[in-house]
């Protein structure tokens, strides 16, 4: 099981391996994409909660092509459950950071938004979500998601 769980995230871990938390940000640069910012995170929000109701296809249907080219349905849905389904429900989530980026590691330039969230699971207290939605065709739609 823990193969095929790496096998399933392989794609998204070459989306999120740029350093997130070790950048800093002047407060002109913090207010910089706001806008960006503030829809990716919608989207983020509206996604993650297709995952924390265990609607793993319809995550997979609504993601980016992006994500969809890397990892079947089957692929997504079985190792989705496997990871989420032992943390059992989320207790809270909050958003620590998110980064407009128009480059990722492994992937096409394009608009990024890099979202991480400590999170609290029934069954473990302490979790940090990574969620990367991407500007597809005008919409913004979750290219890549990674739970630590």
């Amino acid at each position: 099981m823990k193969t095929l769980i790496s096998r399933t995230f392989v794609a998204f871990a070459l989306l999120i391996s740029v350093p997130f938390l070790s950048y800093s940000q002047t407060e002109e640069a913090a207010e910089e994409h706001t806008a960006e910012k503030k829809a990716a995170l919608e989207s983020a929000t509206q996604w993650l909660d297709l995952i924390d109701n265990a609607k793993y296809a319809e995550s997979w249907e609504v993601a980016a092509k992006l994500f969809i080219a890397n990892v079947t349905l089957e692929q997504w849905e079985k190792g989705a459950e496997g990871v989420r389904a032992p943390l059992g429900k989320v207790i809270s989530r909050k958003v620590i950071g998110g980064k407009y980026l128009t480059e990722m590691p492994g992937a096409p330039d394009g608009e990024y938004v890099m979202i991480q969230y400590s999170t609290v699971f029934e069954n473990k207290k302490e979790a940090t979500e990574t969620v990367v939605p991407l500007v597809e065709d005008g919409v913004w739609k979750v290219s890549g998601y990674h739970v630590k």
